[in-house]
């Protein structure tokens, strides 16, 4: 499953090579520009950015190929200049978002439809919410057994001061 790289003109010369990574020289092959062309493009388009491997070589995936001949296309064909090819992808990257976002299952009214899947869960959480409830009920109440062992019940202190000698703090050393 190649892609087709597309001419000056606008009509596909080469088929896009199924490969992992393109080296700077291929890429400018399949593009028909000259390989500083590329690097201009990078300083210009933050969308391509190549990786470098261990020598420093710009290495293009397929995806960053296949932006840099959308660049060509929107430069040498379409006549666009940099500042507007950087305003088409900006505006190409705002659109997904939007359309990626999924609308809540509302009616006009504000509703939520019912399914039998919804009704179902709907139930549930009905019952769910009054066991919760009813457990609150239980736990806000003191229980008489609690109330009776948290009185305080007097200590009986000895009726002698000292019988086992003098305390620590006597200050009697």
């Amino acid at each position: 499953m190649s892609k087709q790289a597309t001419g000056n003109n606008g009509a596909t010369t080469q088929p896009i090579p199924d490969k992992l990574y393109f080296r700077i020289g291929e890429v400018a092959k399949l593009c028909g520009v000259e390989a500083y062309v590329l690097r201009f493009w990078e300083s210009e388009f933050p969308q391509l950015k190549p990786n470098k491997g261990g020598t420093g070589q710009r290495l293009y995936r397929k995806r960053e190929v296949e932006l840099a001949l959308r660049i060509k296309t929107l430069l040498y064909s379409e006549g666009y200049t940099i500042a507007g090819a950087r305003q088409i992808f900006a505006a190409e990257q705002r659109e997904p978002r939007k359309k990626n976002q999924s609308e809540l299952p509302l009616d006009r009214d504000g509703k939520a439809e019912k399914t039998d899947k919804t009704a179902g869960l709907d139930g549930r959480l009905k019952k769910l919410r009054s066991e919760m409830m009813e457990l609150l009920g239980m736990l806000s109440v003191e229980p008489a057994t609690r109330s009776r062992a948290t009185k305080a019940t007097p200590i009986r202190q000895s009726s002698r001061k000292n019988e086992s000698g003098p305390g620590l703090f006597d200050g009697n050393n």
